[in-house]
């Protein structure tokens, strides 16, 4: 017996190890977006057009209107990375420039699309009933009609511009937003916590801005992020088909229509233009595939 206590009193005292100190949850997330490579440059393709629409002049110090005669037609260049028009005008400057109309337009439409197409959901879904019937069927009719079909006909009645442009733009997208801005309210209209608000005496009005807004607005910012590569594409199609701004306005669309006719001699004229617009395009789906998949953790 004595022995055994001596043995016990004698072991090494078991050693203790500090707990190591908690990552913070930006560095995780830090680290989580470093790993996703094609991620990381979307973002930095988004973020220098979006340099390109604020600042044009640091990034090119040529003119997107004025040519120069003996630059007709010039092959891509270190000076010209994009090459020249017909006219002489550089097409890099240009399409830094244009980035501004289109990116402004693109901008107006999403607002469009988002703020309208809320409203009505948020009405249609928290009324229920008759008020629901009716701006479902209105929505009904919209999607049974192609977008960029529906935008050519209201920029028409609107008139040829880059604004009436992301008008037509906007108003042909209200649908999508409507529809999933009407599901998320008839979801959190049902919960517990908005059902014990009205038992507290709270106000409808109250409810709505505190409670149902709020918690419904997630998918949709989700659907807005997605809606901008979307709309980008539509502004560029209208403005192709000459319903945007006249020549020689820089823009987007309007840069990839001007070289059709010289493709089979010229093709960067038309080709280095939609590329870099296809590569904005894919940048900000990208982008918005990974906000979906984050609001689902």
């Amino acid at each position: 017996m004595t022995i055994e206590l001596t043995r016990v009193a004698e072991a090494p005292a078991p050693v203790v190890v500090p707990p190591e100190p908690r990552t913070s949850a930006i560095r995780v997330r830090l680290r989580e977006f470093l790993r996703q490579p094609v991620l990381v440059l979307a973002w930095i393709i988004v973020l220098v057009v979006i340099g390109w629409a604020l600042f044009p002049s640091l990034f090119t110090p040529y003119s997107p209107y004025a040519g120069d005669p003996a630059l007709s037609f010039a092959p891509p260049s270190l000076a010209h990375p994009f090459g020249a028009d017909r006219l002489g005008r550089d097409l890099f400057a240009r399409s830094v420039y244009g980035a501004g109309t289109t990116l402004t337009a693109t901008l107006l439409a999403v607002l469009i699309a988002f703020g309208v197409g809320a409203v009505i959901g948020l009405a249609a879904g928290y009324y229920g009933r008759g008020v629901d019937t009716v701006f479902m069927r209105i929505i009904d009719v919209f999607l049974s009609v192609p977008s960029l079909l529906l935008a050519m006909v209201i920029v028409s009645v609107l008139g040829y511009s880059t604004h009436n442009i992301a008008i037509a733009v906007g108003l042909s997208a209200i649908a999508s937003f409507a529809r999933v801005m009407r599901s998320e309210v008839i979801v959190i209209v049902n919960r517990d916590y908005v059902r014990a608000a009205y038992g507290l005496g709270v106000g409808r009005f109250a409810v709505v801005r505190r409670h149902i807004l709020p918690n419904s607005l997630s998918s949709v910012l989700a659907l807005a992020a997605l809606e901008v590569g979307t709309s980008i594409l539509a502004v560029a199609s209208l403005g192709f088909l000459g319903y945007g701004a006249p020549p020689p306005e820089p823009e987007w669309g309007l840069l990839v229509a001007e070289g059709r006719d010289y493709l089979a001699v010229y093709p960067w004229i038309s080709i280095l233009p939609g590329i870099a617009l296809a590569l904005v395009v894919i940048a900000t789906h990208r982008i918005s595939t990974s906000f979906r998949k984050d609001r689902r953790r």
